[in-house]
Order: structure tokens, then C-alpha cells, then sequence
């Protein structure tokens, strides 16, 4: 009698990525974040898309368009300010300089902190010990204070023939001191990667040093820059936020930062609706961004994933 064979299908496995995507598509709440995020992201870009044009709204947010302190109405959804310029026109066009701080910080802070962290974890010995000493002191100093004297030392400075001013001060002074904390994430995780067995079969092939770094152990823990990127977002608006209220921001343009600077003087007064705009287009990113970024966390951190 002939032996039946049991004929297996294989099957198909998923990859970290989208395994990690069909994860977060069933999150209904984050789905609706990200879709948020995008719409912060459509609008600021829509501005940048106008201010370059100067042709239409809301490039020309310094236009009068009722009287002063005129309350929310149909006219101006989120009324006017000591100006008579519209409110709402001022939160769109903060929405652009929030995001642009945060981006941009968000980049120069992960080209210092992942080459830094790479080089210390995987070099050891006095690299470490030297790039170590300099995060641990600049983490030794209050992070305000540290932007802070970034920003004045930035602020005004001329820097290959352009000035440094207004939003990009603000990005440069958080971009340059907020490298710490994704530097000694970076540094742990090679650590602990260098000594498996893919990094000395890539080294008995002859690989380099740095082709190891970003090609072979970059990759196995990349999900972790992706979620440090819009965790470290919402903390840079606020930083952003907090620069421009002290005045070390956008001067010329308005941000949400000097808005609730400007309103704070006329909130006593029963004015309280530029106050009330700010706060809230402040709000609703945070959140939005806090929500999305947890359930990004959950759906591609590995050692979840018997929870997914």
C-alpha cells in the first residue's frame, strides 16, 4: 500500500512593517489621528503653497477684515484681533511655522543622535566614553534653559552668507539639543545587536565598519527611529510654542506661540477667542499625535507582538 504524503501549502509569513500596518489599521481611534495629522500636514503645506505665490489666502492673514476684537460670527468664524485681522486666517497660517519647527527639528536631531549612538555602541572603548560624557552633560542641563541659550546665541547669527531668524532659529537651537535621548536609544540597541551572529558573518565577508552601522544593523531596530520621530513631533511644537511666547520665534508672521502671547494681555479683557483658537489648534495636534504615535509603538514594537 502506498503511502499518502501529506502535501503541506506553505505559508506565507509577514514582515515587521506590515504586520505592523495591519495592526494600527485596526486601531479605529488611530486611523482618525493620523488622518488629523494629514490634515495639519495638508494645511501647512497649503500655506507654504500661498506664501510662495502670494496670491491668494491665507498669504495675506495681515488683512483686515472687520473691526477690532469683533467676536466669533459667520463673517469670522474665530473673530478678530486688536488689528481686525481674522483669527482663523492667524491659526492657519501658525500651523505652517508649528509643523516646519517640528519637522525640521525632528530631522537634525535624528542626523546627530543616530550616527552618534551607532559610533559609541558599536565602536566602544574612549568613543563611547567621550560621546557618552557628552550626552550625559548636556542631558545634565534643564532642557529649556538649553534651548533657550541656543536660541540667543543663534539668534541673528549669519551663517554661510543667510541670516538666522525667526522659524529657523527655533529649529535649529531644538534640533541641536534634543539629539540625547534618541542618541543613547540608538547606542543601547547596537549594543546589543553587534555581538549576533548576522554582524560577524557580515564582517567575515569582508564588510566595512560602516556598511555593518546602516546597512545590516540600522535596519533590525529602524521602527524605533520611526516611532521616536512622532513621539519627539508633538514635544518640538510645544518647544516651538514656548520659544515664541518668550519671543525668541517668528516675529513677522504669525505662530501659535506669539499668539497666545498677544492674547494673554486681552484675555482680562473678556477677549478670549485668540486665546481659545491657539490653545486648541495646539490641542488637537498634541493628542492626535500623542494617540498615533502610542499605537504606533504598540503595532511595531517587536516584543508586543504576541499582543497584536
Amino acid at each position: 500500500m502506498a503511502e499518502e504524503r501529506l502535501q503541506l501549502e506553505p505559508i506565507e509569513g509577514r514582515s515587521l512593517w506590515s504586520d505592523g500596518i495591519r495592526k494600527l489599521k485596526r486601531r479605529k481611534l488611530a486611523v482618525i489621528c493620523f488622518w488629523i495629522i494629514m490634515l495639519y500636514v495638508a494645511v501647512a503645506c497649503y500655506v507654504q503653497a500661498a506664501q510662495w505665490s502670494g496670491d491668494y489666502w491665507p498669504a495675506n492673514w495681515d488683512v483686515s477684515t472687520g473691526e477690532k476684537y469683533e467676536s466669533p460670527s459667520w463673517k469670522n468664524f474665530c473673530g478678530t484681533d486688536i488689528f481686525g485681522y481674522s483669527i482663523l486666517r492667524k491659526v492657519v497660517y501658525g500651523t505652517k511655522i508649528s509643523l516646519k519647527v517640528a519637522f525640521f527639528a525632528s530631522i537634525i536631531s535624528l542626523l546627530i543622535g543616530i550616527p552618534l549612538g551607532a559610533t559609541a555602541g558599536y565602536f566602544g572603548g574612549l568613543v563611547d566614553e567621550i560621546i557618552t560624557w557628552v550626552y550625559s552633560t548636556l542631558s545634565s542641563i534643564p532642557y529649556i534653559l538649553l534651548i533657550l541659550a541656543f536660541a540667543l546665541v543663534l539668534k541673528d547669527k549669519t551663517f554661510m552668507g543667510a541670516k538666522l531668524a525667526g522659524a529657523t532659529t527655533v529649529y535649529l537651537a531644538i534640533g541641536l539639543t534634543s539629539w540625547v535621548d534618541i542618541c543613547r536609544l540608538i547606542r543601547g540597541e547596537v549594543l546589543k545587536h553587534k555581538q549576533k551572529e548576522y554582524v560577524f558573518a557580515a564582517r567575515s565577508y569582508g564588510c566595512s565598519n560602516l556598511r555593518i552601522i546602516f546597512v545590516h544593523l540600522l535596519p533590525n531596530f529602524f521602527h524605533i527611529v520611526i516611532i521616536s520621530f512622532s513621539l519627539r513631533f508633538m514635544s518640538f511644537i510645544h518647544a516651538e510654542v514656548i520659544l515664541s511666547f518668550l519671543g525668541l520665534g517668528e516675529k513677522n508672521s504669525p505662530s501659535w506661540g506669539a499668539m497666545i502671547d498677544s492674547a494673554r494681555l486681552d484675555l482680562p479683557k473678556g477677549y478670549w477667542w485668540e486665546m481659545t483658537a491657539a490653545t486648541l489648534a495646539i490641542l488637537v495636534i498634541s493628542l492626535a499625535l500623542n494617540i498615533f504615535g502610542d499605537a504606533l509603538r504598540d503595532s511595531l514594537d517587536p516584543k508586543l507582538k504576541a499582543k497584536g
